[in-house]
């Protein structure tokens, strides 16, 4: 055995032991390639017995990096006592709230009950009694050690991980729930009713379903969820709890898309309207004469801040924001969260960057830089592997949105309403987005940036039992858009990787 230090805190490893595992849940790591060795996020300063940097680390990482102690924790194994630096979570800017129309009914909970949105990169949550809200809390989801998207994490779950999976979001849920109730002034175990939403594959892991039918064509999940299951079923601290699992759509198209829907009412109405959930999976409904049309497509981890060069979520020292400004060198501004130093960027600012590279012509409508490296605030900045990751993300996005206008012969014009759901979209800059081509140009005058919907759609769920029977129909009416094979989506990701 070896001993490993972090910060004032030792703790007994065993030698040989990736130093990536031996982190986990010790300290914050960012690992969106699953430890392959392929993104470069997962570094840390650490001093002591280790193995000699291999060619990945080298890579990725500067002689004088090397020279200071930093190493990528995925393949760096402890040989001997060892000290890392101590890190811990910045504060985050996740997106708990969302815009939400009145409720009314009989509660799912008799004392206190739960809503929680379970995203592939982050969580956010409400607790509620009898008066009303009493506490929202949100963290970051931390089977990013597994990989930044569903698919990685599919693998990881079909190679034996499954039981790790589902130990990470329930620790992770857990943690919510005491930290709400905890501020509360309640126990956790007075909690009596949860309603946890989540993409399809984020509920499969939650309740370690096997995901095999996401591995391959037709893809089509054998659980659908829609059902009632205890806290004791989850290892939640509130063991008595019911807990409510949404039914999702289809194995791509999942229950925070249906509790979206049913938070923003877009299927009670006569307009036609768009809702689209930018993130690392881009879920998106159309509303049409009564009836429901839904797609997914895999935008790849981009939004989310991982993939990219200096890419991070959207907490402090994260560039969210960047203008035109002449006074400033490189003619662009930029804000960063926290008002500290800058560290990296996150969805929102890539968005901004690459638009006001557009304008300044240091960026052409192929995406070609002249330059392989950008500056938006040093030391932050955009490569042309990153532009090029930008342009597939987007272009998966907006492909889908013409897909399903098209395909049922509607021209924008005819979009009553354009609602952006989620964290991502809460921070946009709707123009830009426009301007490279994320969402089509001329649906950017009807945006309605909806917040966290999907999360607003589970507390309706909690709040009113009599809501369970519309998030059913939305579920059932629904016909799914396969876009893997859809010749017409294939045109139009083509075609959307110009900016």
């Amino acid at each position: 055995m070896a001993r490993l230090t972090i910060g004032e805190t030792t703790f007994q490893v065993p030698e040989g032991i990736l130093l990536s595992q031996a982190l986990y849940g010790k300290s914050a790591l960012e690992m969106p390639c699953a430890g392959q060795g392929r993104c470069g996020k997962c570094r840390v300063r650490v001093q002591g017995e280790l193995t000699p940097p291999g060619e990945e680390e080298k890579k990725h990482l500067s002689r004088k990096e090397l020279e200071s102690g930093i190493r990528l924790a995925c393949q760096t194994r402890i040989l001997g006592d060892c000290r890392v630096e101590s890190r811990k979570d910045s504060a985050s800017q996740i997106q708990g709230s969302g815009q939400e129309r009145p409720v009314e009914g009989t509660p799912l909970f008799s004392r206190y009950g739960a809503a929680v949105d379970v995203g592939t990169t982050t969580l956010a949550a409400r607790l509620y009694g009898k008066e009303g809200m009493l506490a929202q809390a949100s963290a970051l989801n931390r089977q990013n050690r597994m990989g930044a998207d569903v698919i990685s994490r599919i693998e990881k779950s079909l190679a034996g991980y499954a039981g790790e999976l589902a130990d990470s979001i329930r620790q992770d849920i857990s943690a919510l729930l005491k930290e709400m109730a905890a501020e509360a002034g309640i126990l956790p175990e007075e909690i009596d009713a949860v309603v946890i939403t989540g993409n399809t594959a984020m509920l499969y892991f939650l309740t370690e379903s096997c995901p095999e039918p996401f591995s391959h064509a037709p893809f089509q999940a054998d659980r659908l969820f829609g059902e009632t299951v205890s806290g004791e079923d989850l290892e939640l601290p509130c063991p008595k709890a019911r807990v409510y699992l949404p039914p999702c759509i289809s194995a791509f198209v999942g229950a925070d898309i249906t509790t979206a829907l049913l938070s923003s009412g877009l299927c009670s109405g006569e307009d036609t309207k768009l809702l689209v959930d930018i993130g690392t999976n881009g879920e998106m409904a159309l509303w049409h004469k009564g009836e429901l049309f839904c797609c997914s497509t895999a935008a790849g981890p981009a939004f989310e801040g991982a993939g990219l060069s200096m890419g991070m979520g959207g907490r402090e020292g994260a560039v969210d924001h960047v203008s035109l400004s002449q006074q400033e060198p490189g003619g662009m501004k930029a804000h960063v969260i926290g008002d500290g130093e800058p560290i990296g960027i996150c969805g929102s600012g890539v968005i901004d960057a690459v638009a006001c590279l557009l304008e300044l012509e240091r960026l052409d409508e192929t995406g070609y830089m002249e330059e392989e490296r950008e500056e938006i605030l040093p030391p932050v900045g955009l490569t042309q592997k990153d532009v090029r990751m930008i342009q597939l993300a987007k272009s998966a996005i907006c492909a889908g949105l013409e897909t399903l206008m098209e395909t049922r012969q509607l021209s924008p014009e005819q979009i009553g309403e354009l609602c952006i759901a989620g964290g991502f979209g809460s921070y946009l800059n709707v123009e830009n987005a426009g301007r490279i081509g994320l969402i089509p140009e001329k649906l950017v005058p009807r945006v309605h940036v909806v917040g966290n919907a999907a999360l607003a759609g589970a507390c309706r769920l909690l709040l009113s039992r009599e809501e369970m029977e519309i998030c059913r129909d939305i579920a059932r009416q629904a016909h799914t858009v396969e876009l893997s094979s859809n010749p017409l989506f294939m045109e139009k990701y083509t075609e959307g990787m110009f900016f």
